[in-house]
């Protein structure tokens, strides 16, 4: 059987449609093509990393998030930019591109304050604000604390920069256990779906806009 190797996103791709997760994830059928929005959502990524690591200027077109990088910045700890974490399937440590990875993140903007034993967790959004989701800062807090054994509680937000709004979380080492429970359960579709050969496709209003698999019946663009 394959091994299977997930983040958020493809989880969560998994989630909206086992057939669009198959045919893009599991057989690579269709390249991706990157839209205009996605492209600015790179840029201003790019800009915030470059920013943060060696204080490269902010470019004119992205300077509103210069304001609450700069109050983030101010809080105590080690700043990290864009940094990759990965484990594998018993939970521990591992490069990035082991063969034995199990899931992959990455922070944004991630502060470890060692001597409160507190992480800042920030993930930088340019989408709408209309409905934030705050699994992705749970898996990214169960990250840190493999990753930074001293911390015991991770402040996380979506900020969403072109909304000016933010989306507060918050995970505790105690809550550990049970989240990790949560994702293998989750994970757990993956590998039935895998095993039996069968990946149902589910209609949504995204199918004939948004989705790539243009051999789907649901696609209405091929």
């Amino acid at each position: 059987m394959q091994q299977i190797k997930w983040s958020h996103s493809s989880l969560k791709q998994f989630e909206t449609c086992q057939r669009q997760y198959h045919e893009i994830k599991v057989l690579k059928k269709w390249p991706f093509e990157q839209g205009e929005q996605a492209l600015y959502g790179e840029q201003l990524h790019l800009a915030a990393e470059l920013y943060v690591k060696d204080g490269t200027p902010i470019p004119p077109q992205f300077a509103f998030i210069k304001p609450v990088i700069d109050a983030l910045l101010s809080k105590k700890g080690e700043k990290l930019a864009e940094h990759e974490m990965a484990l594998d399937e018993q939970l521990n440590v591992v490069a990035w591109d082991s063969p034995d990875v199990w899931v992959r993140g990455i922070a944004d903007l991630l502060i470890i304050d060692e001597e409160e034993g507190i992480a800042w967790c920030i993930d930088y959004k340019t989408g709408s604000d209309r409905y934030p989701d705050t699994n992705q800062l749970d898996l990214m807090s169960l990250m840190i604390f493999k990753h930074f054994p001293e911390i015991h509680e991770v402040r996380s937000a979506l900020l969403f920069v072109v909304k000016n709004s933010m989306t507060k979380h918050k995970v505790t080492r105690d809550q550990e256990e049970a989240l990790w429970w949560k994702y293998r359960e989750r994970v757990a579709s993956i590998a039935s779906c895998m095993d039996t050969g069968v990946w149902r496709p589910k209609q949504s209003g995204l199918c004939k806009r948004y989705c790539a698999v243009l051999t789907c019946e649901y696609n209405g663009r091929s």
